[in-house]
C-alpha cells in the first residue's frame, strides 16, 4: 500500500496558503515533510498538522500556542494531556474575546450617544 503524498504547491492550494507560509510553518517545527534533495514531500501528517495549525490561527491562537497544543498530541498520553491544554486555551480565548466584544459595545454606544449629540446640535442651528 503506498501513501498518498503531496508537494507544497498542492499542499498550498488545498490550504489557500502562500508556499511561502508553509516554508515558514516549516522553519517553525509545525510540519516536516521529506526532503528529497530540494522538493518537499508531503504526507498524511503533514497535511493534518497543516490543517491544525490553521483552524488554530482562525481561532486566533498564536503560533507558539499551535506549536505545544500539536506537539502535546505527540507526547505520552498525548490525547488526554492535549484536550486539557485546548480546553483551557479555549476558555482564554473565549474569555478575551467576550472582553474585545464588551469593548466594542461599549465604543459603539459611546459612537451612538455622540452622533445623537451632534445630530440634535445640526438640527438646532
Amino acid at each position: 500500500m503506498t501513501s498518498a503524498t503531496w508537494t507544497i504547491r498542492e499542499m498550498a492550494d488545498e490550504f489557500g496558503v502562500t508556499t511561502r507560509t508553509i516554508r515558514h510553518y516549516e522553519d517553525l517545527g509545525l510540519i516536516s515533510p521529506e526532503r528529497r534533495g530540494t522538493t518537499r514531500i508531503f504526507h498524511r501528517r503533514d497535511r493534518t498538522r497543516l490543517s491544525l495549525v490553521l483552524r488554530g490561527k482562525r481561532l486566533g491562537f498564536p503560533l507558539d500556542e499551535i506549536a505545544t497544543i500539536i506537539d502535546l498530541y505527540d507526547a505520552p498520553r498525548g490525547r488526554r494531556s492535549q484536550l486539557t491544554y485546548v480546553l483551557a486555551q479555549i476558555d482564554e480565548r473565549r474569555a478575551d474575546l467576550e472582553q474585545r466584544r464588551r469593548d466594542l459595545d461599549e465604543a459603539l454606544t459611546e459612537l451612538e450617544t455622540f452622533e445623537q449629540r451632534c445630530r440634535a446640535e445640526l438640527d438646532a442651528r
